[in-house]
């Protein structure tokens, strides 16, 4: 009897202290950049946050930065004061997983322009968050309130032909949100690689 309540209390330690549900407070975290700057989502509270599950080496996350459609998305609403954070939670040994300075040189080749790219190597926001694919994208209003989880858009392949004339669920929340209007489409199913925990 003992040990089962040990059991249990061991299951609910493990456990994230929140996880992620559209509608309800955000999950906090605090995560380092590609620079070793610790980042918090507290720091940024009362402005838009966008995160964006990244693995390069993915080919859905391929499509959407060969496209050039990730990085206008980026430029355009980092334009009007949103936070954007592209987070990598793969693991160590794992596709996709990068240390600073080769985060740094992605970011100029790809002439990507997040506020930050954080680093999740022990995949701990990422599992809050139930971040299951990459990209796997999320828009967290100034409150603090999670309003959008889902995929990038609504073309679930690895064509870049593809980005024209998707209807992009990012872009849509975001402007809807500014606009003091309600998120038409809150929760989608997204598509990519699995993340590589």
């Amino acid at each position: 009897m003992i040990m089962k309540k040990c059991l249990i209390a061991l299951m609910f330690l493990s456990l994230p202290a929140m996880a992620a549900k559209v509608g309800a407070t955000a999950p906090s975290f605090n995560l380092p950049n590609q620079s070793g700057k610790q980042v918090s989502l507290a720091d940024y509270k009362g402005k838009t946050v966008v995160l964006e599950w990244l693995n390069h080496e993915c080919p859905y996350v391929k499509k959407h930065y060969n496209a050039g459609n990730m990085q206008a998305l980026q430029k355009k609403y980092t334009g009007k004061d949103v936070v954007w954070l592209s987070i990598i939670s793969s693991a160590p040994g794992k596709q996709g997983y990068m240390k600073g300075e080769e985060i740094t040189k992605a970011v100029a080749e790809k002439k990507a322009a997040p506020s930050h790219v954080l680093i999740d190597a022990d995949g701990k926001v990422g599992k809050a968050y139930k971040a299951k694919t990459t990209p796997h994208m999320y828009v967290i209003n100034p409150e603090g309130t999670l309003v959008y989880a889902g995929a990038i858009d609504d073309k679930p392949t690895t064509d870049v032909e593809d980005v024209k004339g998707a209807t992009n669920y990012v872009a849509n929340a975001l402007d809807e949100l500014m606009n003091g209007k309600e998120i038409s489409k809150s929760y989608t199913k997204a598509y990519g690689c699995s993340v590589k925990y």
